[in-house]
């Protein structure tokens, strides 16, 4: 991923993030509720929502929020408290102060992996941007693995295409339980008269020559001449490739780089 492509993401999953407002949550099973009653402090509590999706409210007993938004259950508990005859014009206030009801996890090549609540209408950049975004040793390429009606199904999302494009139709919301994977970013192998042998990232579209000047070009014993490329092919088989400076590299590639005879 090129500097210039790489500080386009980083602005985008920043201005993602920024720009995520709040928006009702959906309660669920194990989300912790700091309650409150406007000017009447008495009915103020901080609870837990049962595996059932129900909470123990004082005056009223057992209350169904589960599946509710955040509005929608002050607006019932708000209900059973003036229909009860308990307060007259009750104004009800619902904070989630631990949302764990709707997560989503993060694996693989993110500075941050583990999983995140997703509190509203939250999509993939969202995501990255609260695991700190992509490590040093990311890909371009993320997987988006969902489960539904039994099923699992695989999204592949080329953040970079997507980025370049500009098509955030790619931003996919996630949902509870959905699972992102970024892969390790692909590499290739240099080796034998260059300044600095060794295994480096595999930029798209790169060539050999690219791949010398990655290496630090070569040592005065070196040649361009002879240069062979050890690659596997579709059985698995390594082969031994004659190869020239204009070739594509591919992804776990090894170059050797010859000794001039003269």
């Amino acid at each position: 991923m090129t500097k210039i492509v790489m500080s386009l993401l980083v602005l985008i999953l920043s201005v993602w993030s920024g720009g995520a407002g709040a928006e009702d949550v959906l309660l669920g099973p194990s989300d912790v509720l700091k309650i409150s009653v406007y000017d009447n402090p008495d009915l103020s509590l901080e609870t837990r929502v049962s595996q059932t999706g129900t909470i123990s409210f004082p005056l009223i007993g057992e209350v169904k929020v589960g599946g509710l938004a955040t509005s929608a259950a002050e607006q019932k508990i708000a209900e059973l408290l003036k229909s009860g005859g308990f307060v007259l014009k009750p104004q009800v206030n619902i904070l989630v102060t631990v949302l764990q009801s709707q997560m989503v996890s993060l694996l693989g090549q993110v500075v941050k992996p583990g999983r995140y609540p997703i509190d509203g209408k939250h999509g993939l950049l969202d995501i990255l941007a609260l695991a700190g975004g992509i490590g040093p040793d990311g890909g371009d390429t993320v997987y988006l693995i969902r489960n539904r009606n039994g099923q699992s199904k695989k999204e592949v999302i080329d953040l970079i295409d997507m980025v370049r494009s500009g098509d955030m139709n790619r931003n996919l919301d996630l949902l509870t339980d959905d699972v992102v994977f970024v892969e390790r970013a692909p590499k290739f192998y240099i080796y034998g008269e260059v300044q600095k042998p060794g295994s480096y990232r595999l930029e798209r579209n790169m060539t050999v020559l690219q791949v010398l000047a990655v290496g630090g070009g070569l040592t005065a014993r070196g040649t361009e001449r002879g240069m062979r490329i050890k690659r596997r092919d579709a059985d698995g088989k390594l082969t031994e490739i004659k190869t020239n400076k204009e070739d594509l590299v591919q992804v776990d590639d090894v170059i050797y780089v010859k000794e001039s005879l003269f």
